[in-house]
């Protein structure tokens, strides 16, 4: 199953006590202080990595716990510094932290982003040595390491993002061009989840379908909308089983609007699509004026038809391409 939003509860780790500990030299009693200092505990970052399943992994883990600091030792020696853990999340990954509010974006692979810092070590006694005081008994605790409570949700960055209405044959498209196996049915929502397929080394992803009311939560809601957000380009998919296939483009465009006005900026395509259904070759040609008359790159398109496909692919790896 897909997962493109999780929580868990994250600590760092904790820093090594410092030691009281002494020079043992021949004849001379407690010859000097040499306790060394505790390790520093492990921090907790965020490591973008390019995979948009590892979610999946973090389904039932509920919490990540840093590495300890070592405690100093005799001879001045240093504890050893606990690890560092790294939590690998997707691209597009946005990071929030449910004490502050604040959050971080991964946004290229490789990005590494603290997000707790390990407590640091006490200090052994050699670190209180004075002129005064030559055999101090003092040493300190190491400290503990942050703490907090973080969600993800999963952005795709995508190429190509899939929208239209349900059932506007957005997942059959998918399977078409690329590697995905998509779900498909003739019935609302088949889609639950974001597919994604790699169309010559670019990810395509299906936007679950959209409603009139999606940005107020109606339908599958809000949840995918925000998938729409970091792709390249739209592809509106606009059924002819619709009776005013303008007026349905519009809706959606809507509400996109309506969750965020940036996204009307994107670069879209249009696909009217199961053009088999309509034996009216003028009404089809009509209809692609129509939408011509926007400016956007315009294509039509009937999966039982090889033609058709093949020259949306080829509009497709040229629009890429720029």
């Amino acid at each position: 199953m897909f997962i493109d939003e999780i929580k868990f509860f994250a600590k760092a780790g904790r820093g090594g006590d410092g030691v009281v500990r002494w020079r043992r030299e021949k004849f001379i009693d407690k010859g000097g202080p040499n306790g060394g200092d505790g390790g520093r505990g492990g921090s907790v970052y965020a490591i973008a990595v390019q995979d948009v399943h590892i979610l999946s992994r973090y389904q039932h883990k509920k919490e990540f716990r840093g590495f300890d600091g070592e405690e100093g030792a005799g001879g001045s020696r240093h504890g050893k510094n606990g690890d560092d853990l790294l939590i690998e999340l997707p691209i597009g990954s946005v990071v929030t932290s449910a004490e502050s509010g604040a959050s971080i974006s991964l946004e290229t692979v490789g990005q590494k982003e603290l997000l707790l810092k390990g407590g640091v070590g006490g200090y052994g006694n050699e670190q209180f040595k004075t002129s005064t005081n030559t055999t101090p008994t003092t040493a300190t605790k190491g400290k503990t390491g942050e703490e907090g409570n973080f969600k993800i949700e999963l952005q795709l960055f995508a190429e190509i993002g899939l929208i239209g209405l349900p059932n506007a044959g957005k997942s059959s498209l998918l399977n078409a061009i690329t590697n995905a196996d998509a779900k498909i049915g003739s019935y609302q929502f088949t889609t639950l989840d974001p597919n994604l397929g790699d169309f010559y080394g670019h990810i395509i992803a299906d936007i679950p379908g959209l409603i009139e009311g999606a940005s107020e939560g109606k339908g599958l809601g809000i949840k995918f909308l925000r998938h729409i957000k970091r792709t390249r380009m739209l592809a509106h998919l606009v059924s002819l089983e619709n009776d005013n296939p303008m007026k349905v483009y519009k809706e959606i465009r809507k509400e996109l609007g309506s969750y965020d006005k940036e996204l009307l900026e994107k670069k879209e395509i249009i696909i009217l699509t199961k053009t088999d259904i309509m034996t009216d070759v003028k009404k089809i040609e009509k209809i692609k004026k129509e939408f011509e008359k926007l400016g956007e790159p315009i294509f039509t398109l009937s999966l039982y038809e090889d033609k058709s496909l093949k020259k949306l692919i080829d509009g497709l790896v040229k629009l890429l391409r720029k």
